[in-house]
């Protein structure tokens, strides 16, 4: 494996607090590596429960009585337009460091820059587009509805994009007004501590966007239980979604969750089947399997299971996994030893459960892989639903492939787990497209493409998937709260005592 930079002397961030770039009050640090072989690449400030307090004040400061809350939408919309502008001014630099720090390749890194960047974008466009209704009343009244930021808050993000999903929290959030205390993962926190550095560059004032790093076991619950938080948004896996529902009841916070998925991908037989290879590499095997999207069960009709698994496997037997800061590289590695171990545990699973094993199921066996934590793509063929493989999220760049032969055993098979995230159908059968998508129980579905989530579009899941919508507006939506106000419009005045009825029973 080729190296294709030299890697620079360690990055020493800081905090981004009330606007001030900040030590943690103990002077705790942690170190952040690289997956591609584990070196340490950074000494990153390990915020600890007074830091997130003064995070959550300053916030709460900049909300109240801050020049934020004298910002027009006008003025939002320019600011977030000046963020996006300096991400594409960097791409280079962020990209990079977005792939130096999670292991993601870096055409994907780079596409998650401009992504970021169209995203605050979009929501600088919105920032003038908040409003209520008014409501047609039957009497002498005027009742309209106003839409108004929730104040504080808490948003906690994962390692597999790291700048994405802080874009896509922090961006509608403060397009509606919110100021935002933003704790990335521990294993990738360089980015969103460059997005706070980004704000702070663009003209949002001091407070709105904060940016803290440590552990989410010391800094989750009080992000989490705080009284000046106000909301909570929270992406990562589904059993952390639900310490934070309860962390949060406590105080009767709203809370948005994007939770984990076991999506389905579903092939019949008279769907292009050259493209439905492709677009089924693409949405299990980018960013190494890494997505709550990852289409990571393939469900083929018998009568082209063997016909396009043939071709599949020799697909992924090609697929150029290496350096990720190679240009040419296809896949690189999970985010840490840890993550790499569960991920082939896995795999001795679905060998003990009796699936068949067509392609990789281990490490990268060459020699300049071994500090990495490669793994080879992996496809097990013959799985049923009740496996563990078919049931749990794995979160890696392995596949379950499962035979079907009509819609409703497909249907109950592509329903019967947990999570109701996503799901790809491919067919040309227009009638039996839209049939499918119907009773597919997933919050996004795709038909003959393999995976997609533009900021106009909103993005959440069924079940245990999640709660609330990212994106589009819906995404807006969710950090406002609705205000009703009605208007006495009568020309008589309001007299209780005066205007006693008659009594009808006389």
């Amino acid at each position: 494996m080729s190296t294709a930079t030299t890697a620079p002397d360690l990055l020493r961030p800081k905090l981004i607090i009330d606007g001030k770039e900040v030590d943690a009050l103990d002077g705790g640090t942690f170190e952040t590596v690289s997956p591609t072989d584990n070196e340490v690449i950074g000494i990153v400030p390990k915020a600890g429960d007074a830091d997130a307090v003064a995070a959550i004040e300053a916030a709460a400061r900049a909300f109240e009585s801050g020049p934020w809350s004298r910002f027009t939408p006008l003025d939002r919309s320019h600011a977030l337009h000046r963020m996006a502008g300096i991400m594409r001014e960097r791409i280079d630099e962020i990209s990079t460091l977005e792939t130096r720090n999670s292991g993601k390749i870096i055409v994907e890194s780079r596409g998650d820059v401009i992504a970021s960047a169209n995203c605050f974008e979009y929501y600088g466009n919105l920032a003038g587009q908040i409003w209520g209704d008014q409501i047609p009343m039957n009497g002498p009244l005027l009742d309209y509805t106003v839409r108004e930021p929730y104040g504080v808050c808490s948003q906690i993000i994962p390692w597999n994009f790291p700048l994405l999903m802080a874009a896509w929290k922090v961006a509608p959030a403060l397009a509606a007004g919110n100021t935002v205390v933003l704790k990335p993962a521990s294993a990738t926190p360089l980015t969103a501590l460059i997005l706070g550095q980004i704000a702070l560059e663009a003209g949002i004032p001091a407070g709105v966007l904060n940016v803290i790093t440590g552990p989410g076991k010391e800094l989750g619950n009080t992000l989490t239980t705080h009284p000046l938080v106000e909301k909570v948004a929270f992406t990562g896996e589904t059993e952390t979604g639900r310490e934070i529902m309860r962390a949060a009841a406590g105080t009767i916070k709203k809370v948005t969750l994007e939770l984990g998925g076991k999506s389905p991908n579903i092939v019949f037989p008279d769907a292009d089947l050259e493209e439905a290879v492709n677009g089924s590499l693409f949405a299990i095997f980018t960013n190494a399997g890494q997505r709550c999207t990852a289409r990571t069960r393939l469900f083929l009709h018998k009568s082209i299971y063997d016909e396009f698994l043939a071709t599949y496997v020799d697909k992924v037997s090609q697929i150029r996994v290496g350096d990720p800061l190679d240009w040419n590289t296809q896949m690189g590695p999970v985010i840490s030893k840890q993550q790499q171990s569960k991920v082939l545990q896995y795999c001795e699973y679905a060998v003990e459960d009796g699936a068949e094993l067509l392609h990789g199921g281990r490490r990268v066996p060459a020699e300049a892989f071994e500090t990495g934590n490669f793994i080879e793509p992996t496809v097990f063929g013959k799985v049923s639903s009740d496996m563990r493989l078919a049931q749990n999220e794995v979160f890696g760049p392995v596949l379950a492939v499962i035979p079907f032969e009509t819609e409703d055993e497909v249907v109950t098979a592509a329903n019967s787990t947990i999570f109701g995230l996503a799901a790809t159908i491919w067919t040309n059968d227009i009638k039996r497209a839209h049939t499918m998508a119907r009773r597919i129980k997933s919050g996004n579905v795709s038909i003959n493409f393999p995976t997609v989530n533009p900021p106009e579009a909103p993005f959440g899941g069924f079940k245990q998937s999640g709660i609330g919508r990212e994106l589009s507006r819906d995404g807006l939506d969710l950090y406002t709260q609705v205000k009703n106000v009605v208007v006495n419009l009568n020309p008589e005045p309001f007299d209780w005592y005066g205007r006693w009825p008659a009594d009808p029973r006389s």
